[in-house]
C-alpha cells in the first residue's frame, strides 16, 4: 500500500492506533480536569470567601504562573526527555494532588490558602506537562496529520468542557466539591492506562532518540528570529493574558449578576464548549490555517466579550458564550498549529513550552487585574477587559500582514525561513 496517498477527513487521525489509544485516555482524563476546575473556582468564590473574583484571580495565577516560572526547563524536558515516560509521571502527579485536594475538603479542613497551594504545585507539574503533552502529538500521528491531530485534541479538551463543568455542578449540588476532586484523580487512570498501551516502535519520536542537545535559549533565540512568530505571539499574549479568563468572566456573571446556583454556574461552563468544539472540528477539517481566520478569530472574540458584557439575561450570555468558544477555539488552535508547523522538530518543544507559557504564563498579570475590575467595577466591565483584548489582538496582526504585504500564512521548511534574508510570514496552520 501507498503510503504517499493523502490522507483527508476531519477525524483522519483517529485511523492511527496510537493517536486513538491516547485519545480515548484523554478525553476521559479531560472530563475529570473540567469537573475540577468547576468545582475550584465554586469552593472559592462560595464557600472560602464572600464571592471574592480576586480570590479566583490569584488561584488561577499561582496555578498557571509556573508555565513561565519553570520555562526554559519545561521546553528543555519536552525536546530531550523521553515524552512517553515524562507523560506517565506528570499525569500521576496530578492525579495525587486532586486526591490530596479532594481528601482535605471532604474533612472540612480545606482553607483558601490550601487551594493556593495545591493550585501553584498543580501548576507546577503541568508546566512540565503541557509542552510534552502537545509536542508528543507529533510522536503519534508524524507531520502528515499533525494540524488535524492539534485540532482533534483541542475538540476532546472541549467536548469534556461540554461534559465535565455541568456534571460538576450537579455533584456540588448534590455531594459537595471534594467527591468531584476525588472523581478527578481517578480519572488521571485512564491516560495512564492509554500511555502504556501504546505501541512504542510506532511513535514517530522514538525514531528522533538523537536529538540535538541545544541550549535552553535557542527557543528563544529561534522564535525571535521569526518576526512573523514574534507578531503571532503577541497576539496570544494580548488574548491569553487579558481574555482567556473565563473562570472568573463566567462565575462572577452567574453569582452576582444572574444569582445563580451550582448547576446554572456549570451549564454556563458546558454551553460555552459548544462553540469550542464547534471551532476545534472546524479547523480539523482543514488542511492549513488561514490568516483570514486568526484575525477573524481575535476580533469576534472580542465582539463576543463586548456582547456577552451587555447582555440583560441569563440564557442571552449564555448564547454570547457560544460566539466566545467559537471564536476563541479558532484562534489558538490556528495559532497552535501554525507555530508546530513552522518550526523544526528538534526545536518544538521549547517553542511550544515558549507558546504555553504566553498563553496560561500571562494569567499571573491578567487575572487579578480582571478579578480586580470585578470586584471594583462589576463582572461587565472585566468582560470589557476581554473585549479589548480580542480587538486589540486583531488590530496587531492586521496591521503587520498589511506592512509585510502578506495576504495568506506560508508554510514551508522552517530552517529555510531563519536563512532567508528577508523572510515572507510563515505560520503553521493551528495551535
Amino acid at each position: 500500500m501507498s503510503s504517499a496517498r493523502p490522507r483527508t477527513g476531519t477525524f483522519r487521525s483517529l485511523r492511527r492506533y496510537n493517536y486513538r489509544t491516547w485519545a480515548l485516555g484523554a478525553v476521559v482524563s479531560n472530563v475529570g480536569t473540567w469537573m475540577q476546575r468547576t468545582a475550584q473556582d465554586w469552593l472559592v468564590l462560595t464557600t472560602l470567601t464572600p464571592h471574592n473574583a480576586t480570590a479566583v484571580g490569584v488561584v488561577m495565577a499561582l496555578q498557571f504562573g509556573p508555565q513561565l516560572l519553570f520555562l526554559p526547563l519545561s521546553g528543555y524536558a519536552a525536546d530531550h526527555l523521553d515524552r512517553r515516560k515524562l507523560l506517565q509521571t506528570t499525569q500521576a502527579s496530578m492525579g495525587a494532588l486532586a486526591l490530596g485536594l479532594g481528601l482535605l475538603t471532604l474533612s472540612g479542613a480545606a482553607q483558601l490558602w490550601h487551594v493556593y497551594v495545591f493550585a501553584f504545585l498543580l501548576g507546577t507539574v503541568a508546566a512540565f506537562d503541557a509542552p510534552a503533552r502537545q509536542t508528543f502529538v507529533s510522536d503519534l500521528v508524524g507531520e502528515e496529520d499533525l494540524p488535524n491531530a492539534v485540532a482533534l485534541n483541542s475538540t476532546s479538551f472541549n467536548a469534556a468542557r461540554l461534559v465535565g463543568p455541568g456534571v460538576a455542578g450537579v455533584l456540588i449540588a448534590g455531594v459537595g466539591t471534594g467527591w468531584v476532586f476525588l472523581i478527578n484523580a481517578l480519572s488521571f487512570a485512564a491516560v495512564l492506562v492509554s500511555l502504556g498501551l501504546l505501541r512504542k516502535e510506532e511513535l514517530h519520536g522514538a525514531a528522533d532518540a538523537r536529538r540535538p542537545r541545544g541550549r535552553l535559549l535557542d527557543g528563544f533565540r529561534y522564535v525571535w528570529s521569526r518576526p512573523d512568530l514574534r507578531c503571532v505571539l503577541f497576539m496570544l499574549f494580548l488574548i491569553g493574558t487579558f481574555g482567556l479568563n473565563f473562570p472568573i468572566f463566567i462565575s462572577t456573571m452567574s453569582v452576582t449578576v444572574f444569582h445563580a446556583g451550582a448547576h446554572e454556574f456549570g451549564l454556563l461552563t458546558s454551553i460555552m464548549a459548544i462553540g469550542s468544539v464547534a471551532g476545534a472540528l472546524s479547523s480539523a477539517r482543514r488542511e492549513r490555517p488561514r490568516l483570514g481566520l486568526l484575525l477573524a478569530g481575535a476580533a469576534a472574540f472580542g465582539v463576543g466579550c463586548a456582547l456577552a458584557a451587555v447582555m440583560p439575561g441569563y440564557w442571552f450570555f449564555a448564547a454570547t458564550l457560544v460566539v466566545i468558544g467559537v471564536s476563541a477555539q479558532t484562534f489558538t488552535t490556528s495559532v497552535n498549529a501554525t507555530v508546530q508547523l513552522s518550526t523544526e522538530p528538534a526545536m518544538r518543544g521549547r517553542v511550544l513550552a515558549i507558546l504555553l507559557a504566553i498563553a496560561l504564563g500571562g494569567t499571573p498579570l491578567g487575572a487579578p487585574i480582571v478579578g480586580y475590575v470585578a470586584d471594583h467595577f462589576g463582572a461587565r466591565w472585566a468582560l470589557g477587559v476581554g473585549a479589548a483584548a480580542g480587538l486589540s489582538a486583531a488590530l496587531v496582526g492586521a496591521v503587520y500582514f498589511s506592512r509585510r504585504g502578506q495576504s495568506q500564512l506560508r508554510f514551508g521548511d522552517a530552517a529555510e525561513a531563519l536563512e532567508a534574508p528577508k523572510p515572507a510570514p510563515r505560520f503553521p496552520e493551528s495551535l
